[in-house]
C-alpha cells in the first residue's frame, strides 16, 4: 500500500513540476554554406567554426548545416526553413546571402541571424566580416620573394569591395619588396567552379605567372600550380595536402572563436546586432604554413610584418597609392580609412585587368 502511495506521489510530482524532470531543449544552430564541405577552402573553414561550437557546448546546443545553396531564391528557401524548423540562431557565410537573410528575418523576430560578409543589418540580423586584405598583404611579400618572372596570376570570383581589397594588398605587398612586380587578374563570376579555377589557373600560368592567388572556394588553383611546377598562395585553409610543392604560403580563415561567442550570447539572452570587421589582430585571419621551398628568411620577414599588422605598426593600404590608371588615390603618409577601404571600387597600379567584368 504504501509503496503503491510512494509511487503515485512520485508520479504526481513529475506531472505538477515537469522542469525538475525534464532537461531544457537544446539552441538549434544552423549554417548554411554557399559550396560544398571539401576537405579546404572557405566552406571548410566555416564548417571547422561549426565544429568548434558543437565541441565548446556540447548538449547546450544541436548544430546543423546546409551545404551547396546558390546564392538568391534558393538561399532564402534554406534560410527560412532553418528558421522555420526551430533553429534560434542561424549563419549566413556567403556575401550573396545577405539579401536573403534580410527578408527571412523580418518574418522571423524570435531568430537571430549572423550575416557573414555582409552588411547590412537589422533588430535581429549582425554582420560579421574579416580584414582578409591583410593576410593578402602578408601573402604579397611572400610572393614578392619568390617569384623569378616577376608575374603573378590572380583567379577571382566577382569583382566586390572584398575580392578588390585582396587583389590590391596583394599587390602592394609583393611590390613592397619587388617594385618590378606584376598581377594579372582573370575574373570568373563564380565563387565555386573548380574547372573553370582551374582553366583560368593554366591561362595565367601560360602568360607567365610563377606565383598565383585566388579568392574562389575550391583548391583547383593549388592543383594546377602543383601539376605545372609553379607557386601559389593558398586561401582559406592550409592546403598543403593538394599542393605541397606548391604552396608558398597559406592565409587562414578562423571562425571558432567568432561563432562560439556568439552563441554564448544567445544562450545567455544577451546577443545583440554588430557590425564585426576582425583581422590579424582579433585572431580572425592568420598566415602561416609555409611550403618546404620558402627561404626561413622569408618565412621570418612575413610572421615579422604579421605582428607589425597586429601592433597597428603596418596598414597595407598606407600612401602613396596611385589606380591603374594613374589616379592618386592616397597621398604618402595618408592611410585608406575603413570607409574608404569598404568601399574600394578600382585596382592599384600593378595590376593588369578592370575592376569590372
Amino acid at each position: 500500500m504504501y509503496k503503491n502511495l510512494a509511487a503515485g506521489l512520485a508520479s504526481a510530482a513529475l506531472f505538477i513540476f515537469p522542469s525538475h524532470a525534464q532537461k531544457s531543449e537544446p539552441l538549434k544552430v544552423g549554417f548554411v554554406y554557399v559550396a560544398p564541405v571539401t576537405e579546404a577552402g572557405w566552406v571548410r573553414q566555416h564548417e571547422e567554426g561549426r565544429q568548434a561550437v558543437q565541441a565548446a557546448f556540447g548538449g547546450r546546443v544541436k548544430t546543423s548545416f546546409v551545404e551547396n545553396v546558390a546564392e538568391g531564391p534558393d538561399a532564402e528557401r534554406v534560410i527560412r526553413d532553418l528558421a522555420a524548423t526551430g533553429h534560434k540562431l542561424i549563419f549566413t557565410p556567403s556575401f550573396g546571402y545577405m539579401e536573403p537573410t534580410l527578408k527571412v528575418a523580418r518574418d522571423f523576430p524570435d531568430v537571430k541571424f549572423e550575416s557573414i560578409t555582409g552588411y547590412k543589418t537589422s533588430a535581429n540580423v549582425a554582420a560579421a566580416n574579416a580584414r582578409y586584405y591583410e593576410g593578402r598583404y602578408l601573402a604579397g611579400i611572400a610572393a614578392g620573394r619568390m617569384t623569378k618572372s616577376h608575374v603573378a596570376g590572380y583567379v577571382a570570383g566577382f569583382p566586390i569591395p572584398e575580392v578588390l581589397q585582396g587583389i590590391n594588398a596583394f599587390t602592394l605587398g609583393m611590390r613592397s619588396v619587388n617594385p618590378k612586380a606584376q598581377v594579372k587578374v582573370v575574373w570568373l563570376n563564380a565563387w565555386f567552379d573548380p574547372g573553370k579555377e582551374r582553366d583560368a589557373a593554366m591561362t595565367l600560368m601560360d602568360q607567365g605567372a610563377d606565383v598565383l592567388s585566388f579568392h574562389t572556394a575550391s583548391t583547383a588553383v593549388m592543383a594546377a600550380a602543383q601539376e605545372r611546377g609553379k607557386l601559389a598562395v593558398a586561401y582559406h585553409s592550409d592546403m598543403r595536402k593538394v599542393a605541397p610543392d606548391a604552396q608558398i604560403v597559406a592565409v587562414t580563415h578562423q571562425w571558432g572563436e567568432y561563432y562560439s561567442r556568439r552563441t554564448q550570447r544567445v544562450l545567455e539572452g544577451g546577443w545583440k546586432p554588430g557590425n564585426v570587421w576582425g583581422g590579424v589582430k582579433e585572431g580572425m585571419i592568420r598566415v602561416g604554413y609555409f611550403g618546404s621551398k620558402v627561404p626561413q628568411a622569408v618565412q621570418d620577414e612575413v610572421l615579422a610584418r604579421q605582428k607589425d599588422i597586429a601592433a597597428g605598426k603596418l596598414k597595407p593600404f598606407a600612401g602613396p597609392i596611385a589606380d591603374n590608371e594613374g589616379k592618386a588615390v592616397a597621398a604618402k603618409g595618408q592611410a585608406l580609412t575603413d570607409e574608404q577601404i569598404l568601399s574600394m571600387n578600382y585596382l592599384v597600379s600593378g595590376v593588369q585587368g578592370k575592376a569590372r567584368q
